[in-house]
C-alpha cells in the first residue's frame, strides 16, 4: 500500500565497473561506441531489435517488453527519440552517451562487452535536461492526468511560487505523513525530552513496506535508527513504532502547530496498522466512515486494545485498487507540508534534515545542482506524493511538493516522477 518511490527516472540500468585507458588506445574505440550508441537510439525508435544490441544479460536484467514500456513513458513525458545527441568516452568500453528527444535530451553511462560482438551490458539515463520548456506546457501535461493533481514548487520562506497547481486542496499524501512524527520526535528531542540514541524495544508490528516487521522480538533499537528506517524505506513498524512512543497526541499537536489548514480531515492521525485494518475490513471501514471524531477515536482506542500492534491479528491488506482515499487516509496540502518544512529546518539540531537525505530519490546529476536534497514520498493505489525540501548552492531553501489522487484507478508512479525533471528545470526567478 505504502509505496517506496524508486525514482531513478529509467530503468535501463546493469551498470558495469569501468577503467579508464591510456589515451593512445581511446581513438581506437570511439568508432564501436558511436555505432553502438546509434544502435540504442534506434531500438529506442522501434528500427533495431533488441537481440543484436543489448547483451543477453542486460536483457535478463531489462527484458524486452520492460524496455518498450520504460521508452514509452520516455516518449510520452519528453516527446519521440529524435536522434543521438553526443559520444564522449570514457573507458575502453564505455561512454557517457546523449540522446535528443523532442522536449529534452536525456544522458547517461553506457558500457559494452569488451569482445565481439561489443553489445550494450549497461546503460542507466539519468540526466535529462527539457528543452524548450515552459509553465504554460506544463500546465496542459498536468490537466491531461486523470483525477486530481497538485504541484508546489516554491520557496521556503512566504513569496512567489516558482510554479504552483491546486497547491491549497487537500490530497491524500500516504507515507510523508511519516514526516509529521519525525519532526515532533525532532521537537521532542530539542526539548529535552528524549536523545537520539534512546534505545526502545520492538514491542509492535506493521505489514510492509519495511523490514522490521521481521525483526526479533524486542530487539532494542534507538530513535535515531527507527527515524531512518520510517523515512528512508518508508518502513511501516518503526513508523509505528515511534507513533506510539511519541504519542499520537504530540504528532497531532506537531501537525496543528505547524499551520495544517484543515486538521479535521487529518485527524485522527493514523497508524499504518490501524490504516491496513481499515480497509481491510469493509464493514470495520464504513463504520469508522461514517463515525464523528470522538467516534473514530473511540474506534482506535478499542482496536489497540484487540490488537495490541500485532498485525497476525489483522487480516493481510489485499486491495489493489483506490480504497476509501478521499476518506481514510493522511491528508495534507502542498501548502501544508511546505509549513511543515520550515518546522524541520528551523531546528538547531540538523539530524532530522540529515536523515531525509539518506533515500534523495534523485538522480546524481540532479543531486548535483543542489546543496541539499532531502525527501519522503508516498502512496497506495490511487495515491502518489513526491516531497522534496532543497537548498540551492546559494543556500536559499525551497519544496518542491507533487500529489496525484484518482479514486477511480492506481496512478502511473513513473510518469508522474519524470514530471519532477522539468519541475526543477523551470527558472525560480
Amino acid at each position: 500500500m505504502l509505496y517506496r518511490t524508486l525514482f531513478a527516472f529509467l530503468a535501463l540500468l546493469l551498470p558495469a565497473a569501468t577503467q579508464a585507458q591510456p589515451l593512445e588506445t581511446i581513438d581506437e574505440n570511439t568508432t564501436r561506441l558511436e555505432t553502438r550508441a546509434a544502435d540504442v537510439v534506434a531500438v529506442l525508435q522501434s528500427g533495431k531489435a533488441v537481440g543484436e544490441v543489448f547483451s543477453p544479460s542486460f536483457l535478463s536484467a531489462v527484458p524486452p517488453e520492460t524496455l518498450a514500456r520504460v521508452n514509452a513513458q520516455l516518449v510520452a513525458q519528453f516527446g519521440p527519440v529524435q536522434g543521438l545527441e553526443s559520444v564522449t568516452q570514457t573507458g575502453e568500453s564505455a561512454a557517457t552517451i546523449a540522446i535528443r528527444f523532442e522536449k529534452a535530451i536525456g544522458s547517461g553511462p553506457m558500457q559494452l562487452e569488451n569482445v565481439p560482438p561489443y553489445r550494450v551490458t549497461g546503460l542507466l539515463l539519468n540526466d535529462f535536461r527539457p528543452t524548450g520548456d515552459n509553465a504554460e506546457k506544463l500546465t496542459a501535461d498536468l490537466a491531461a492526468f486523470s483525477g486530481k493533481v497538485s504541484v508546489f514548487y516554491a520557496p521556503l520562506a512566504d513569496g512567489e511560487a516558482h510554479f504552483a497547481r491546486d497547491e491549497t486542496s487537500q490530497y491524500a499524501i500516504g507515507s510523508t505523513f511519516k514526516l509529521y512524527i519525525l519532526s515532533a520526535l525532532a521537537r521532542s528531542i530539542e526539548a529535552g525530552e528524549r536523545k537520539w540514541d534512546d534505545v526502545i524495544a520492538i514491542d509492535r508490528a506493521s505489514f510492509p513496506s519495511g523490514q522490521m516487521q521481521d525483526w526479533p522480538e524486542d530487539a532494542p533499537v534507538t530513535l535515531h535508527t527507527l527515524a531512518t528506517m520510517m523515512i528512508s524505506i518508508s518502513d511501516n513498524t518503526a513508523t509505528d513504532l515511534l507513533l506510539h512512543e511519541v504519542g499520537r497526541d504530540a504528532v497531532e499537536a506537531e501537525l496543528r502547530a505547524s499551520g495544517h489548514s484543515d486538521p479535521a480531515r487529518a485527524l485522527p492521525l493514523l497508524s499504518t496498522l490501524e490504516m491496513f485494518a481499515l480497509k481491510g475490513n469493509p464493514g470495520n471501514l464504513r463504520e469508522y466512515i461514517e463515525a464523528d471524531e470522538a467516534g473514530r477515536r473511540f474506534i482506535l482506542a478499542d482496536f489497540e486494545d484487540d490488537i495490541r500492534g500485532d498485525p497476525g491479528k489483522v487480516a493481510p491488506p489485499r486491495f489493489e485498487q483506490p480504497t476509501a482515499i478521499d476518506t481514510v487516509e493522511w491528508f495534507a496540502s502542498g501548502e501544508d507540508l511546505r509549513k511543515l518544512m520550515r518546522r524541520i529546518v528551523a531546528r538547531d539540531d540538523p539530524t532530522a534534515r540529515e536523515i531525509m537525505t539518506v533515500s534523495p530519490s534523485m538522480a546524481e546529476p540532479q543531486r548535483e545542482k543542489w546543496r541539499y536534497v532531502g525527501y519522503k514520498g508516498g502512496s497506495e493505489p490511487g495515491v502518489l506524493n513526491l516531497t522534496w525540501l532543497l537548498q540551492d548552492k546559494d543556500g536559499e531553501w525551497h519544496v518542491l511538493v507533487m500529489s496525484w489522487n484518482d479514486e477511480a484507478a492506481p496512478v502511473d508512479h513513473t510518469a508522474f516522477e519524470l514530471l519532477s525533471t522539468r519541475i526543477l528545470s523551470l527558472p525560480r526567478d
